[in-house]
């Protein structure tokens, strides 16, 4: 049977009706849906505690985009995401539950309205942090296609957003990675309080993506044929394996920036134009107006909605609230890696040959794991801690990224969370701090906001320290700053077979960990098991055994803390030496062993400064797990509260070293120390 134009149109107009009643109904749900919950907040006192970020006027935007994706297409959303969590599938009542911080919500009322995540199914999640999610969704892209699969990612954000760094460094490495991801701007004209007009000197957002090579439009977010056939067209786009696409969708904000804005700063007319342009009245009168559904079917539709709305608020708020002993969700899991019967091999190696041995029999045994990082890829690394395994893995697995910490621990991020071991370097642990973003608010969040139902297994190698003639920008001392967020495992390798061991043991660990290398010690050389079972994290070494003095020590004054020790059994003195090797977890049973064998008398030598480094942590731990059972002696040895210079005179000033450490213990034990021989003329 031959189809002919005209019956091919009408095929076309009676597809559009129905879809248009369907996004009619699904719109009207989600305005009452958000009204609901709105009220709840504007009582005195609130039903409902904190901020929400509704989505009025925007709401077409959710329903009519997924419509033109797949089920398994995932969504990683700004705060405003009530409209994309339900369009992607959560259960709406659950939705609302964690809006309203009830027992009963996707999150248990972890995560509340603005932070409400599900990376088990295909909503990954909403976030709090303007503009966080980008460099997370191309992790997630990243990974589903490393596993051969063809999903397209979403990804949105406000008007606003596009002055944030990490959208710009997610646009660049989902460009160069030719990633299928879908920006989303949902431009209601408005970043938060400010006008949009008043940050961009542009007409439309959109044009932005030119720069990166990134296809772009921008479209009525208030039209929903428009919507969802311009998604339908990136969608094919990103899977045609041509990357992303940015799409600029204009709507208008009929509420506040949140639940409390009260919009003193608004123009009444731009009140007034969001007004006449609110998709519900729209898309109302088109549905009307082409005969679709007469007026009292639309007000029909409308009322069913709205009180199904009613119903679930009532239902939700009957809810519990959640008990206050589940407010002690683990944030990190404590699990042993597997055993293994295979017998170790030792070699000689050094402290960077390990490294590049740990990551080579990761990526060797586990094909999910992936390795990249400014200049990892092609030249192996800065360092050479990588070299040959681009060679050797190839360029899916092994690659080099744009220069953009964001962007690199963001998409380790989102890899994780999408079945990918992503193990990724910050090639100076200063640069850190430049992303320290997607570490501290979400990497270390994950497990527990999702009631340990996601975690983000990922690693990151960074390296520290002073050396002679490195700048104050790369010679800090950060452990402290990591080792103090809930989430986080930290490890500092302080010797060949630690670096080795510590970064099998990172790389087989649930949780984001953090491996902190010394670039001093990278030529050191010892004796290293290859091939041994991985350990769990949180496992203390002693090296030494002593019953006069406790050396509480990790990273680059391990070795210094050793020949100290040395020193002292000379003079008669002996003195232990405990490497903690993780900051978190930490080793408390060894802590507590070895001071409790040295009497109380405890020495703590790190490299960080001495006000808020982890020393302070080690000092407080003992007074309260030991002050009631033994006198307590402790001394600290460290870097004064200064800036590291650059000149090797000046750096050796500052830096704990063998003879301060020696003579620190001499003063808590009062034990006379032998001089150290003066070196050969």
């Amino acid at each position: 049977m031959r189809v002919t134009k005209a019956s091919s149109q009408l095929t076309r107009e009676f597809e559009n009706s129905e879809f248009l009643t369907s996004i009619f109904a699904k719109i009207s749900f989600l305005r009452a849906f958000e009204q609901e919950v709105w009220n709840l907040t504007q009582v005195n006192p609130p039903l409902v505690a904190g901020s929400m970020h509704l989505c009025a006027g925007q709401e077409v935007v959710p329903m009519a985009a997924l419509t033109a994706l797949r089920e398994d297409d995932p969504v990683v959303c700004t705060y405003r995401g009530h409209g994309w969590a339900l369009a992607a599938g959560l259960d709406p009542e659950a939705v609302m539950a964690e809006i309203c911080q009830r027992s009963t919500g996707i999150n248990g009322g972890r995560a509340g309205s603005a932070y409400m995540m599900a990376p088990d199914s295909r909503f990954i999640g909403e976030n709090s942090i303007v503009g966080a999610g980008t460099t997370i969704a191309c992790g997630v892209a990243m990974a589903h296609r490393l596993q051969g699969r063809d999903t397209v990612v979403v990804v949105t954000i406000g008007d606003g957003a596009m002055n944030q760094g990490s959208v710009h460094e997610a646009m660049v490495f989902a460009s160069v990675r030719k990633l299928p991801v879908i920006f989303v701007i949902e431009n209601n004209g408005w970043s938060e309080l400010t006008p949009t007009s008043d940050m961009f000197h542009a007409d439309r957002l959109a044009v932005r993506g030119n720069a990166y090579g990134i296809p772009s439009a921008t479209i009525s977010g208030i039209d929903p044929i428009v919507v969802r056939d311009s998604f339908a067209m990136a969608a094919a786009h990103a899977r045609e394996g041509k990357g992303p696409s940015l799409l600029e969708c204009k709507v208008p904000r009929l509420w506040g920036h949140y639940n409390r804005d009260i919009e003193h700063y608004r123009p009444k007319a731009d009140r007034a134009d969001a007004a006449a342009r609110d998709p519900l009245k729209l898309v109302a009168e088109k549905l009307v107006s082409d005969g679709i559904l007469s007026e009292e079917e639309v007000a029909a539709s409308r009322l069913e909605q709205e009180e199904a709305a009613r119903a679930m608020a009532a239902r939700v708020m009957a809810s519990p609230t959640p008990s206050p002993d589940d407010a002690r969700q683990p944030v990190v899991l404590n699990a042993a890696p597997q055993g293994s019967t295979r017998i170790p091999k030792i070699r000689e190696m050094s402290y960077i040959e390990a490294v590049n041995a740990a990551l080579r029999a990761e990526l060797a045994e586990d094909e999910r794991t992936i390795l990249y990082g400014e200049d990892v890829g092609k030249s192996g690394g800065i360092f050479a801690a990588a070299r040959y395994l681009h060679r050797d893995f190839g360029g899916e697995r092994v690659f080099d990224t744009p220069i953009a910490e964001n962007a690199i621990l963001g998409s380790a991020v989102g890899a994780a969370l999408a079945g990918a071991k992503p193990i990724v370097e910050i090639m100076w642990a200063d640069f850190i701090f430049v992303a320290l973003d997607q570490l501290i608010n979400q990497a270390a969040n994950i497990r527990y906001i999702t009631g340990g139902k996601s975690s983000v297994p990922l690693v990151v190698r960074t390296q520290q320290g002073a050396t002679p003639g490195s700048c104050a920008q790369h010679s800090q001392s950060i452990e402290a700053f990591l080792a103090h967020m809930p989430g986080i495992k930290v490890a500092l390798a302080a010797t060949p077979h630690d670096s080795y061991t510590l970064l099998r043991a990172a790389a087989a660990d649930p949780d984001p960990c953090v491996v902190i290398e010394a670039r001093g010690l990278y030529p050191t050389k010892g004796q290293v098991e290859i091939a041994a079972a991985p350990e769990p994290a949180g496992k203390a070494r002693v090296h030494r055994e002593g019953k006069d003095v406790a050396i509480v020590t990790w990273g680059t004054m391990v070795g210094a803390s050793i020949e100290a020790a040395e020193r002292l059994a000379a003079s008669g003195c002996d003195a232990a030496v405990l490497d903690l090797r993780w900051l978190s977890p930490l080793d408390e049973k060894a802590l507590l062993d070895v001071v409790r064998t040295a009497g109380g008398r405890v020495l703590v030598v790190h490299e960080a400064v001495k006000t808020g480094g982890f020393g302070a942590e080690i000092v407080a731990k003992l007074h309260e797990l030991l002050g009631d059972e033994m006198p307590l002696s402790i001394r600290r040895v460290t870097a004064p509260d200064t800036r590291i210079p650059a000149a090797p005179s000046l750096q050796a000033a500052l830096l704990p070293n063998v003879d301060k450490i020696v003579a620190a213990a001499a003063d808590l034990t009062g034990a006379s120390v032998v001089p150290a021989l003066e070196p050969a003329q």
